[in-house]
């Protein structure tokens, strides 16, 4: 609407002569989209039809006053749309004008009608109009740009996470695709077991910084082929308490779950993991969805210091493992998944 005189002018009045006369004063005045009814009944058809960019409304009509005909039209329009309403009434007492401004009027035309009042006091109101959809247009564009600004730090903040748990997991994963793959099981075991969307989101993209603490367990013991010795294997537990301790001063809450799976994720459903020596519900249920996916994924996939279980193997131990190891719940989620062939290859 650059030139207000292709605005579009809705006329509600139910005198004829009323009507015509403000569609002369329109015509001669340039404006080109001029619609009219004289039965306010028709306000909710028209409303739709026409789409107007200012209204102007008798105050006296039988069937439905003019404050009624306004309630139509607010209805229609919604409170955050700014749409000038003119009422047209030969009652100039002040309170019926009163009525009016409380109902939403914001200008009032007097019969008889005054061609050129009639002309400034639409193109006040159109301008104004103008005014108000030029504010609202660059409203949505800074709250557009806002949102992308959003997502593209959300999008950082997700990549740096993702390359802090590569970094650890190059030690002895050269595709560095583990934790990746944990972080995908663990979101189809959480959606599995009922949790939100959210939750699941959150726990995907925690996941994979489970063993972030390995950056600081020497190569002799994070490569050994064979198992540990004893005080090796002391050292080796000592990464989740360093993954835990890397994250936990983060006021970031997707940081402090990771924080707190990174430091139980070893922990086992009877008590007997590290550590911390936690039981059952102790265990934060994201720790005890991620040993599972973390579990089956480290089985399934050659390390140089083992080889790769087939996943039928695997999941014949996980089923042995099933209230000891972990949780029975998330358990029967991961079987679930898998007789269904939702894991791949």
């Amino acid at each position: 609407m650059e030139d207000i005189r292709n605005a579009n002018l809705f006329i509600i009045d139910d005198q004829e002569h009323n009507v015509s006369l403000l569609e002369r004063i329109l015509g001669r005045a340039g404006f080109r989209n001029f619609h009219s009814s004289m039965d306010p009944l028709r306000i909710p058809a028209m409303m739709d039809a026409v789409e107007p960019d200012l209204v102007l409304l008798d105050m006296h009509m039988p069937g439905m006053d003019g404050l009624q005909a306004m309630k139509l039209i607010r209805d229609r329009v919604g409170p955050d749309t700014y749409l000038p309403i003119m009422m047209l009434t030969a009652d100039v007492t002040s309170e019926v004008k009163q009525q009016g401004l409380l109902a939403g009027v914001n200008d009032f035309l007097t019969k008889p009608f005054d061609r050129t009042e009639v002309v400034l006091r639409i193109n006040n109101l159109l301008k104004t109009r103008q005014l108000h959809i030029q504010l609202q247009q660059h409203k949505n564009t800074l709250e557009q740009r806002v949102r992308e600004r959003t997502q593209e730090l959300q999008k950082s903040k997700l990549e740096i996470l993702q390359l802090l748990g590569r970094a650890a997991e190059y030690r002895d994963d050269i595709t560095g695709r583990h934790t990746v793959r944990v972080g995908e099981l663990a979101g189809l075991i959480a959606g599995r077991m009922g949790m939100s969307e959210e939750d699941v989101e959150t726990i995907r993209m925690a996941a994979p910084l489970h063993d972030i603490g390995k950056i600081g367990i020497p190569d002799e013991i994070l490569l050994k082929p064979g198992r540990y010795e004893p005080h090796e294997f002391e050292r080796m537990k000592v990464h989740t308490s360093i993954g835990a301790n890397i994250m936990s001063d983060s006021s970031f809450a997707l940081l402090k779950l990771a924080a707190a799976i990174a430091r139980s994720h070893h922990e086992k459903w009877d008590g007997t993991g590290y550590p911390d020596g936690l039981r059952g519900e102790e265990i934060p249920l994201a720790a005890r969805i991620v040993a599972l996916a973390d579990y089956y994924d480290a089985l399934t996939h050659e390390r140089p210091y083992k080889r790769a279980w087939t996943p039928e193997e695997t999941v014949a131990e996980i089923k042995r493992q099933r209230g000891q190891h972990f949780d029975p719940k998330v358990v029967n989620a991961f079987l679930q998944l898998y007789e269904e062939g939702a894991l791949g290859g």
